[in-house]
Parts: C-alpha cells; structure tokens; sequence
C-alpha cells in the first residue's frame, strides 16, 4: 500500500522530512478495524511528532491522527462495525497511522462518520472534537457551576482547530457564555461565525478584556496554545475555586499562583485512553457518535479550512508547513492517493 512517512526527525523544508513509501497492507485482528483511508487532516501533534520523535533503527514511522475511510476488514471481536461502513476516527500516538492506503484502529475509538459530510470535511473533525469534548465535560466538568462565577468559558486560541470546534460544543451543549481570544480581522470572524458570544484579542493583557465585558469572572478557561505566555491574566481572570484545563506543552508551567484561587488545573490529552487501554476507551466511540449527530442535524458544522490534494509527501509538507505557521484557522485537509 502506498504511505508517507520519514526515517529521522528534520525541519519540514528538509528533502526527506516526508517521504512517499511503499508498506505492506496490515491484517485485521481483534477489535481492529482494517480502514480505507480517504482523508486525512494534520495537526500539531503530527508536527511535534515528526520534529522530534525519531522511529527505531531501520524503521519508518507513519504519521496520521486524522482520518476518515471505509471500514474494508473486521477483526474477531469486533462489534460495532462492519465492512463498509464509513467512519471517522483520530487513531493513536503508538500505532502507525492514517498517513497510508489502509489503516487498522480499534472500533472503540471509531465513530460513524456524519451523513451530511464527504470525507474531507470530516476528516477535519476527530482529534479535535474528541480533545474539545473531554476538555470541557471531563476535565472542567462544565455542567457542574462554580459558585459565584460567572457561568461562562474562556477559550483562548479559538481560531485554531481545537478552539474552533470548542466553541461549536459549548454553545450547542451549555447554556455557557463562550468567550473566544483571536488577534486578526479573519479569526475575530471566524469564531464569531462559529458562536462565541464574546470575542478579545490574545495579543493584548486577556485579564482586563475579561473585566470589561462586565459578565464577571468565568469559573472555566480552556487554553489551546501558548499557554506560558497567559499564564498571569489566567490565574487572575478564572473565579475563586474556578477550573482551568491546557492542552499544549509550555516549557514552563508554575501551579504555585493557582493555589491562592483553589483552582484545579487540568491536562487534556485525547490520546491517553487509548494509549492506556482505560476501561472506558469506548468513550471516544460515544463521542464520535455524538458528534456525527450533531454536524447531521445542523448545529455543529465542519472546521475544514483548506484541503491541499492528494495524499502524498509532497502535500503533506505544505501541510505540516502551515501548521507549523501557527496562523491556521480551522483544519487542512488532504484527500485521495
């Protein structure tokens, strides 16, 4: 089957930071699914990944955390799916991925795809649904007020893919006020577009926007990125006893000013219960689920941004590039061999 991977972590302007290869096709065994990929998004974790991850000796290493296809092979125990079905998933950091022809993933962490979409705009949606899902009703647990804050949730980074799909979530399944950080004219729309209430700018000192829109303190924040750099309007923009929850990874993160709030800090990292085998991996279906329904009956929409063609080497460098940037609204997505 045709793939693209690399062999050694390089900057991806390098020649062979992506390459196109030829893998054999897996075999379905289990809870595996034996997927059909036609399309796949990119995310900051394939980037990291690549930057930083070398595979063993000899080998290559696929990325993917992204995909969307047609069930073709089932495993043994498989329950929930059969050959055909279309499905949409985000696999796991400790398996090949979905950066290949065919790919095998557990059912448990496999959603039906949404009926409304073709492959590519849902292929935009799994990592960061699953990540904006568990972030706010695991981790922040935001059906469960805070006494004395204001009911509302901060969502900085809401431009980005995860920001963009969180907004969409807290406006359909809470009666949160949802307040969004972006610092250009198009990402300001976007997540306007998108539903937030409340719109500030990142770039500025977060914590007195906050005051000024005169709701009170929120007693959620959700950062997606660059959370070293918000750190002091965090701390004294979140309510007393308030929860705040980060998914990206600063090179330095001091708790000790949270203390004086009795705040909870939280990480999120959708991968963990997969990687894991938790008991309840099987979640992740439910959200998938979930979510299919909702982009299905109108109220969620896709976060596709660009889709860059074919899957190949070629494209999945300027897509990696782009998402390198740090200017990406939304998901890329790249479609078809």
């Amino acid at each position: 089957m045709r793939a693209v991977a690399y062999k050694t972590p390089q900057p991806i302007a390098a020649e062979t930071s992506l390459i196109d290869v030829e893998l054999p096709t897996p075999e379905a065994k289990g809870h595996d699914l034996l997927v059909e990929i036609k399309a796949v998004s990119v995310n900051p974790v394939d980037v990291k990944v690549r930057a930083n991850m070398a595979p063993p000796a000899d080998e290559l290493k696929v990325l993917g955390y992204d995909a969307a296809g047609i069930v073709k092979v089932v495993g043994s125990d498989v329950t929930l799916f059969k050959p055909g079905d279309e499905v949409f998933y985000s696999g796991v950091i400790n398996r090949p991925g979905s950066n290949a022809e065919f790919q095998l993933v557990d059912e448990r962490i496999v959603g039906k795809k949404p009926k409304t979409l073709d492959f590519a705009a849902a292929a935009a949606l799994p990592l960061t649904s699953i990540t904006a899902y568990e972030a706010l009703f695991d981790r922040l647990r935001v059906t469960d007020p805070v006494p004395g804050a204001a009911p509302a949730v901060l969502i900085i980074g809401g431009a980005g893919g995860v920001g963009s799909i969180a907004i969409q979530i807290a406006r359909t399944l809470t009666d949160l006020a949802v307040i969004a950080t972006a610092s250009r004219p198009e990402t300001q729309d976007w997540v306007k577009e998108l539903g937030a209430h409340h719109v500030i700018d990142h770039s500025k000192p977060i914590a007195p926007q906050i005051a000024a829109l005169g709701i009170g303190a929120p007693g959620f924040i959700f950062s997606t990125t660059n959370t070293d750099k918000h750190v002091a309007d965090i701390v004294e923009a979140l309510a007393p006893q308030g929860r705040f929850a980060l998914i990206d990874d600063p090179k330095t993160f001091d708790v000790v000013p949270f203390k004086r709030k009795a705040a909870s800090v939280h990480w999120e990292l959708m991968f963990t219960r997969p990687l894991f085998g938790t008991p309840d991996m099987i979640e992740q279906h439910k959200i998938l689920n979930r979510i299919s329904e909702l982009v299905d009956a109108g109220k969620i929409r896709t976060t596709l941004s660009e889709t860059v063609g074919a899957i190949n080497a070629v494209n999945l460098k300027k897509a990696h590039a782009m998402v390198e940037s740090g200017r990406m609204k939304g998901k890329v997505v790249l479609a078809g061999f």
